[in-house]
């Protein structure tokens, strides 16, 4: 989610003092599951970690799934005016299962996935702006690892409504390993959210997100959470996610942060 919907305060940055050119507002692509179309400034790095994040599923009253993501990172470089390039790691991800008295625990380090993301436009300017986000999942080979390549493109477009409200509109399609046949499935999601400034510095978002793919029921998911700019390349955010549907899953809870150096 963009900061300057997310409430970054107005101020200049220091290279304007030193006679140089003062870089857009911080632009997050956390926390909710819409994309910002902003990028980091070129020669400049952001950080965007969850401290965990959990979900957990229950299956009619058979059995549930568990699943806690502790220090998922984001690294960000900008690496030209208009495109960044991100490579995100899960530090450590514990997943759970119970069925009939039956339980299982498999604990590790989760896959790569590295993504490139070209603003096409608005991202200095303008009441709206678009880009594209192609990205790659590189297998670990962990326990936790799908031990498959995957990858996709993001196509996330904002729009300023007010200078309090913004809409984010995504659309993603992700080739998918399909551990049954061993080959891949297309699936597709889309996403709305709503960021609105409370304050200067705290924020409140609503979103929309729907899953769907191949020979799989669609998922209808519902997320809300609040963002607090500490300053003006910090910012902290809290959330919840509830499942809208049966496919969906039930719940879930996260926190984290973004800085930008």
């Amino acid at each position: 989610m963009q900061c300057r919907l997310l409430f970054c305060s107005q101020l200049l940055s220091l290279g304007l003092l030193l006679g140089e050119e003062p870089s857009r507002e911080m632009s997050t692509d956390r926390p909710d599951t819409t994309e910002s179309a902003y990028t980091v400034p070129k020669g400049l790095f952001q950080i965007e970690a969850s401290f965990f994040d959990y979900s957990r599923d229950a299956n009619k009253g058979i059995g549930s799934a568990d699943q806690w993501i502790y220090g998922q990172i984001n690294f960000k470089m900008g690496i030209s005016h208009d495109s960044d390039l991100q490579v995100i790691v899960n530090s450590h991800a514990i997943a759970s299962e119970s069925e009939r008295g039956d339980s299982t625990r498999t604990t590790g380090f989760g896959d790569i996935t590295v993504r490139y993301k070209q603003n096409l436009w608005g991202n200095d300017s303008g009441t709206t702006a678009f880009a594209l986000m192609p990205y790659l999942i590189i297998p670990t080979h962990t326990d936790m690892s799908d031990e498959a390549w995957a990858g996709g493109l993001i196509m996330p477009l904002a729009v300023s409504l007010s200078d309090r409200v913004s809409l984010g509109l995504m659309g993603e399609v992700d080739l998918v390993p399909d551990a049954e046949t061993n080959g891949y499935d297309l699936e597709w999601l889309h996403s709305a959210t709503l960021g609105i400034s409370l304050t200067e510095k705290l924020g409140v978002y609503l979103e929309l997100v729907g899953i769907v793919g191949q020979d799989a029921d669609y998922e209808a998911l519902f997320d809300t959470g609040l963002t607090l700019a500490v300053t003006e390349s910090l910012v902290f955010d809290a959330g919840v996610r509830l499942g809208m549907n049966r496919a969906a899953p039930d719940f879930g809870v996260f926190t984290g942060m973004s800085v930008r150096f």
